[in-house]
């Protein structure tokens, strides 16, 4: 039974399967060109990121995609690990910029709330939830040994862990997606989502950029649109032909 139930919530979570991990792939970093620090998602690894990686390593960042144990640890321990690798990776860079997906975005929001580097560039968030999921409301209770310590805390409430942290204070384009290939989460989910989050659930007090395209939780980072307009935001601050 516990594993019919871990299937059904990694369905309604993320849509596919979690990504096999990789070993991490040093690099050595370059103080003279710009970093990027790439966040994972829940039940994912570094390796969900590559698509994303080789797309900025070809337009000339230093890419460092970090791992953590999703679903392993509380909120603070797994922004600890996080903090840990951008200041080993990072802490000489000319400038280190963001891009995440999911959990990662929430994450990254905590990272920053205590502590951001004083080379901070622009974040780039993909689909993250931002306020939160319904579909944690609903399947929280009975599925929180899957989702994990800081899983469990990403429902809708005013005290889950996203809407306890501070708005953006820094450049900030948020990507969501508006295609479900999830039919629990259609039904569940208010107005437009990807699925997983709801379209308005992305959004963020103090973001600088918005733009939504037509494509899935998980398959947002393989979308070369999604790719085009993370790059755009990282060269210039703003997304292709987009607002707020």
């Amino acid at each position: 039974m516990r594993s019919a139930a871990r299937i059904l919530l990694l369905l309604l979570w993320i849509s596919a399967s979690p990504a096999r991990a990789d070993e991490p792939r040093a690099a050595a970093p370059d103080p003279t060109r710009e970093a990027v620090v790439l966040v994972h998602g829940l039940y994912r690894s570094d390796r969900s990121m590559r698509p994303l990686a080789e797309r900025l390593g070809a337009a000339g960042y230093d890419v460092h995609s970090l791992r953590y144990a999703s679903t392993a640890a509380a909120p603070d321990a797994l922004a600890a690990q996080l903090r840990e690798q951008v200041q080993a990776c990072c802490a000489d860079a000319a400038r280190v910029h963001f891009v995440t997906h999911s959990l990662g975005g929430i994450l990254t929001r905590a990272l920053l709330a205590k502590e951001a580097p004083a080379n901070l560039g622009r974040v780039v968030m993909l689909a993250p939830p931002n306020h939160g999921s319904e579909l944690v409301d609903l399947f929280g209770d009975a599925f929180g040994w899957a989702l994990g310590p800081t899983g469990r805390e990403l429902g809708t409430g005013p005290t889950s862990l996203p809407n306890r942290l501070p708005p953006a204070s820094f450049p900030l384009g948020i990507i969501a997606g508006t295609s479900s290939w999830n039919p629990v989460g259609s039904y569940v989910l208010p107005g437009e989502s990807d699925g997983t989050v709801s379209v308005e659930s992305t959004r963020l007090d103090g973001m600088s950029d918005f733009v939504a395209l037509p494509s899935s939780h998980t398959w947002i980072l393989y979308s070369d649109a999604a790719a085009e307009q993370v790059l755009e935001f990282l060269r210039a601050g703003r997304f292709k032909e987009s607002g707020t």
